[in-house]
């Protein structure tokens, strides 16, 4: 009976030795791991979401200032063709001013007048009336032919850079294109010292615009910005150059 008890405890002894023994600590710290990296995994999809999130509102932002842009730009062009027509109207009464005597003025005999560079009333009055033709009366049709009227009588005017300019712009707003480019590339070739110059270089590059030669047009719009880049012209033609891309 002793030797059987002893056996079973022998058996048993064996058996517990031969057990697997399971090592709990190490356990425990990977548990803890992956449970940290769970937590790093959340973490960073959460930042991206957020960061994904920042990006769409900067996106939305940047749409809206370049629509605000868009529209404060040609408000600007607006304002800005509306100061040129207020400068030329000033520097022209100016220059009356500065050419007329305060003394009673008497007639100048007709023959002389062609001759006269600003100094003829009737010059001065012809060109008057045809400038408020547009100004004043928003009579555009008929600015057309007191334009090439005032050319014709007063070839030698100083105004005559001036009046193919404003010919040069009624004809563009008419769409008659070949008519206009022929006004604005007078003022360009023939009167390079004429304050309208830049803006003729300007308006004739939107001629070529209109007739489908960008190429041509960009050069014209650089041309401004070598030899005024100063001026309101200039602005103009960098906007439009950056349009074209």
């Amino acid at each position: 009976m002793r030797l059987s008890l002893l056996a079973v405890l022998l058996a048993s002894g064996a058996s517990i030795a031969d057990a697997p023994v399971t090592d709990l600590s190490n356990n425990s710290q990977l548990s803890e791991q992956v449970t940290q990296l769970k937590r790093l995994i959340q973490a960073r999809g959460a930042a991206q979401v957020n960061l994904q999130q920042q990006i769409n509102d900067l996106q939305d932002e940047v749409s809206e200032l370049r629509g605000v842009t868009e529209t404060h730009t040609y408000k600007l062009e607006q304002i800005v063709d509306r100061q040129r027509e207020l400068y030329l109207e000033i520097e022209r009464r100016l220059s009356n001013v500065q050419q007329v005597a305060p003394e009673v003025v008497e007639p100048i005999v007709e023959d002389t007048k062609d001759e006269q560079y600003g100094g003829s009333l009737s010059e001065n009055e012809a060109y008057d009336q045809a400038v408020n033709l547009i100004l004043k009366e928003r009579r555009y049709d008929d600015a057309i032919p007191a334009f090439q009227t005032f050319i014709d009588q007063f070839p030698k005017s100083i105004y005559i850079p001036n009046a193919h300019y404003w010919l040069g712009q009624l004809l563009f707003n008419k769409a008659m294109y070949p008519e206009a480019q022929s006004h604005f590339d007078k003022v360009i070739r023939l009167y390079p010292d004429s304050n309208k110059r830049s803006d003729a270089l300007l308006k004739q590059g939107t001629v070529l615009q209109k007739l489908g030669d960008s190429a041509g047009a960009k050069k014209l719009f650089q041309q401004v910005v070598d030899e005024y880049p100063e001026s309101n012209s200039a602005n103009l033609a960098r906007s439009r150059l950056l349009s074209q891309g």
